[in-house]
């Protein structure tokens, strides 16, 4: 009997109707996706010039890889393996029901020696408005569903990248923070860039407003800036790693150092510095 598919933790076809609502001015986590890469790449001593982009939104990356081939993040990308010397997945890791999957796939399009870099959300991004969220709905109905989308750490980002095979792996985290009106202005705005909850085993039926209520009493309670506005936060975790060559710093082996640690220390062995 063939094993059966593990379920879907994302509604990738509930994610895809969300996208088609989206407002272009809303997207500033994206532009800021964008930034972060020009940012990397411009620390990089290599010039790329067969680059691809992985992105729900082409229009964002118009004119900022001039060359590059843009695909959307469907669970199977539209990459040629072996075609291109750098991939950028942008701000979509975070809604894949594979992620390793997807970081695979785009090792797979990689030339060696060819850089993957990933930007998506993760940390303590809406950490306020889960908290808020959590604590109303306990509060006035007694149980907890799933409202806010689960966010990995920084250090399970980067092992990611190790399964996937990359070389060289780096992870690090750029935070954004916007502040709103009220709790209805910052969900508004998440409508508006398709970041809401999109979780399969999210509640089907409309929330009561008094959790919403609550939550806007206990997000101003305790997230509110001296001005009253609500404080969100948005962590883009920044992945880089290198398809494999021969050409790439290999670690030491294990006893084959040349000076000791003591030696670099300045001082005995089996003596630490006073």
């Amino acid at each position: 009997m063939p094993a059966s598919n593990p379920p879907s933790l994302f509604d990738r076809k509930t994610l895809a109707l969300h996208r088609t609502r989206i407002q272009d001015d809303a997207l500033f986590l994206h532009r800021a996706c964008v930034d972060e890469v020009e940012d990397r790449l411009s620390m990089v001593n290599k010039s790329f010039t067969a680059p691809a982009v992985v992105t729900p939104f082409a229009s964002i990356w118009e004119g900022v890889l001039p060359q590059a081939t843009i695909v959307p993040d469907d669970e199977t990308l539209s990459l040629t393996p072996g075609a291109h010397d750098l991939v950028i997945h942008a701000m979509a890791l975070h809604w894949a029901n594979d992620p390793v999957g997807q970081l695979i796939q785009c090792h797979r399009a990689l030339r060696p020696d060819g850089l993957m870099l990933v930007v998506c959300l993760g940390g303590e991004t809406l950490h306020e408005l889960r908290a808020a969220l959590g604590q109303a709905e306990v509060e006035t109905s007694g149980g907890l569903s799933p409202r806010v989308a689960p966010m990995a750490e920084l250090r399970e980002m980067g092992g990611l990248l190790q399964r996937a095979g990359l070389a060289l792996p780096v992870a690090d985290l750029a935070r954004r923070q916007a502040s709103y009106r009220d709790i209805y202005h910052l969900m508004h705005d998440l409508r508006a860039m398709a970041e809401t909850n999109v979780l399969e085993n999210r509640l089907k039926h409309p929330t009561r407003r008094a959790i919403f209520e609550r939550a806007q009493q206990l997000y101003a309670q305790h997230f509110a800036t001296p001005e009253g506005r609500l404080m969100a936060t948005f962590d883009l975790v920044c992945l880089t790693g290198w398809s494999p060559d021969a050409s790439q710093p290999k670690p030491l082996r294990p006893g084959s150092a040349r000076h000791s640690l003591a030696e670099a220390l300045g001082t005995k062995e089996g003596k630490l510095p006073d």
